[in-house]
Parts: structure tokens; sequence; C-alpha cells
């Protein structure tokens, strides 16, 4: 990195309750080394505990999101029995884990070419804004590699299996404009308002009932994943839980006497 330090390349900044998270390596498209990736991981984490953090962004600098792990980093050491596994449950997929686990909403402004973990990190957020020029890569098989930080997981839940697979066979550009067809991404603006979009949705949200966000998140992301009767019940428990939180005292409030809430967070 030149002798930039992590927390150069990998900024943070609170303001307002929004935590920008930005990667700002752009001589190499933002791609990610193992102490960058560390670093990510352990703000996302510190996100959930953090009362003063109500939304987290994830965007980047220059022409590229993520264009997916340094392979370089690495390069020079020879892997023994089991030990390629353990990088990825240790880095790819903990870092995906990171976003999809994070208790706060987190939206991605993603500026470039989103590739490899790149995609993934992005795709794993819970709302996507797309710069125009922007463009997704499942580079993988490019490299005669297999998906890896949970490529499978997302993109089958997000286009159904047929598309993963094409997605990950023919390891083709997705345009942003395609992505928002096949819904990977929410919305698609210029370039030049990119900011400006992804700071309005984040600001909106911000202001808005964070727990319950957080309850609301657990409950989709597993919404695939267990049976009616455990959905049920897990959203019964997350409607009680939220109740208990002042936020949610707030609203019925509010309801009650015909106010907009003013939600704290809490």
């Amino acid at each position: 990195m030149a002798g930039r330090s992590v927390e150069q390349t990998v900024r943070h900044v609170l303001t307002a309750g929004v935590a920008w998270i930005t990667l700002d390596r752009p001589e190499a498209l933002n791609a990610i080394d193992a102490e960058q990736r560390d670093r990510l991981i352990a703000l996302l984490r510190g996100a959930s505990a953090d009362p003063l953090t109500r939304v987290v962004v994830l965007t980047a600098t220059g022409r590229g999101f993520c264009t997916g792990a340094d392979l370089r980093a690495g390069a020079a050491v020879v892997p023994g029995p089991g030990d390629v596994a353990r990088t990825i449950r240790d880095g790819a997929q903990a870092l995906v884990a990171a976003v999809l686990d994070c208790e706060k909403p987190v939206i991605a402004g993603v500026n470039g070419i989103a590739a490899g973990i790149g995609a993934h990190l992005a795709l794993a957020c819970d709302l996507v804004v797309a710069a125009e020029s922007a463009k997704f890569i499942e580079i993988f098989a490019r490299r005669g590699l297999v998906p890896d930080g949970g490529g499978a997981y997302l993109l089958t839940r997000l286009v159904g299996v047929h598309k993963a697979k094409e997605l990950i066979y023919l390891a083709e550009d997705v345009p942003a404009g395609e992505a928002l067809a096949l819904g990977l991404v929410n919305r698609v603006v210029a370039d030049d308002v990119l900011e400006e979009a992804v700071r309005e949705w984040a600001e909106r949200l911000a202001v808005g009932p964070t727990r319950a966000f957080g309850l609301a998140k657990n409950l989709v992301n597993r919404a695939l994943e267990v049976d009616r009767a455990t959905a049920f019940r897990e959203e019964a428990d997350a409607v009680e839980l939220n109740m208990a939180t002042e936020d949610g005292k707030e609203g019925v409030r509010a309801f009650v006497e015909r106010r907009a809430p003013e939600f704290r967070g809490r």
C-alpha cells in the first residue's frame, strides 16, 4: 500500500449517525488485502455495538468499488492441507457474514467495478445504489476458481438458480442497468450524483427505528432458510423484542397522538 496505513486505505467517518466506510486504494481498483479485510470486518462488527451508529455506508474512490482480493499479497505462500479452506472461512466468508450480520442497515454505494469478493461485498448489503458506470463481475471462472465469499449463496437468493449459474459459469460483465433489471441492485443513478443518492437514503434511515431495522433484517435474511412455523415464531419474538425498545414505544405513542415519531435508535 505504498506506505499508507490501513486506516488511510479503509477510511471510517461517523457523521450524523451514518458511518461512512470508504475503500481508498484507487490505484489497485480497491482490491483488498488481508489487513484491509480485517479492518472492514472490525468496523462492521463495531457498528452493531455502537449506539451512535444508525446506518453504515460502504463505498469507494476511483473507478473501482472493489475488484476482489489482492491475490498478489499471498502469491508467495504455498498453502498446506486445510489452509485454503481456513483462509476462506476466516477471510472472504467472515467479511460477507459481517455485512449480513451487522445489526444496522448497510448501504452499498457502488461507484465502479465490483468483481469477485468485491461484488459479493456489495450484494450482501441491505440496499445497493450503483453508478451508471458500475458493473458486477463473477470473475472466478476466468481464473479457474470456485466462487467464494458466499457467492453462490447470495446469487441464488437474489436471481434464482439458473441465472446464478449463468453468471458464475460465463463470468460476463453485468452493467448497472442489467444488474437493476436482475434485482442485484436497488437503484442506478448518474455517476456524479451517486454520493448524493446514497446520502439521501442513509440520512433517512439514520433517523428511523434502528432496532426495528435490525430485527427486520434478521427476519428477511432467514426467510429462505427456515420453515413457515419457525419464521412465524421468530417474527412474533422479534415483534415482542421491538415493543420493549424505546423506539417501539415511541412509534405507538406517536400514532395515538397523531404526530410524527421521533426515533432515537434505542
